[in-house]
């Protein structure tokens, strides 16, 4: 014990020395001023996980509940038949359907990552990869101008063989996919520019609500002319932003 000691002496004078006899510089070390290394378990055991300081547990979990809280609320107001909840029925839907870009967010994660979000399902129709996908935009169907867009300011009504099929002018992401008052069976597309294409008065539709779909995949199915002559006609109409366009500008029609 004693040569031990002495040992330990002998290492903190030379320390010193090399120091500059300077103490104040000095910090000797555990087996010097225990004469073993330190346990682990010395003071406790090893230091306590710390938390990021800016980050608060209680704030964090009471974020969580109030969303929770907030898409239950929201759950229930659209699944209630009652009249009161329709104004804010119509102010969510319209921040969802208008407000926030799903086109432009899909299409902003496809070109960082190179493939779509997995939760926006891909319509199985055909038409062309999105990915070789032309900036022009494809007639939805063939047909005549019945009415034009200064009748209503909005779209058109086009005249078209019975049963002929209607297909996306552009890729996008799909909007509504229901029953509008003034349009009957329709089918919104918001495109990755913003813009909106309409495609209403359809017999019969083929896609659902927030599916992805492609230029030229089927939308629909024209509907029985009001004139009953045996032919079809369906409604289309371009929106961008808060404006609806003349689709003629954009695309030609026979």
């Amino acid at each position: 014990m004693g040569n031990r000691a002495d040992e330990i002496r002998r290492r903190i004078a030379k320390r010193k020395k090399v120091s500059g006899q300077n103490p104040s510089f000095y910090l000797p070390t555990d087996e010097e001023r225990y004469g073993m290394e330190r346990p682990a378990s010395f003071e406790g055991g090893p230091p306590p996980e710390v938390m990021h300081p800016l980050f608060k547990k209680e704030t964090f979990m009471l974020k969580i509940l109030g969303a929770g809280i907030m898409v239950l609320v929201t759950a229930i107001m659209f699944k209630s038949p009652s009249p009161v909840f329709d104004e804010a029925k119509s102010v969510v839907t319209k921040t969802m359907d208008t407000e926030f870009q799903f086109a432009a967010i899909s299409t902003w994660y496809e070109d960082q990552f190179g493939k779509p979000l997995a939760l926006l399902p891909t319509s199985e129709t055909g038409g062309e990869n999105a990915s070789g996908q032309s900036a022009e935009y494809a007639r939805p169907a063939s047909g005549k101008v019945v009415e034009n867009f200064k009748t209503n300011g909005q779209g058109i009504m086009l005249e078209t063989v019975l049963g002929e099929d209607v297909t996306a002018m552009k890729g996008g992401l799909i909007i509504f996919a229901g029953k509008k008052e003034e349009f009957g069976n329709t089918v919104v597309i918001q495109h990755a520019d913003q813009s909106e294409s309409w495609y209403g008065n359809l017999e019969s539709i083929d896609v659902k609500q927030y599916e992805k779909i492609e230029k030229g995949s089927l939308v629909g199915e024209v509907s029985t002319s009001s004139q009953n002559d045996g032919t079809g006609e369906f409604y289309f109409a371009i929106k961008m932003g808060d404006t609806f366009i003349d689709p003629i500008q954009v695309m030609s029609f026979d």
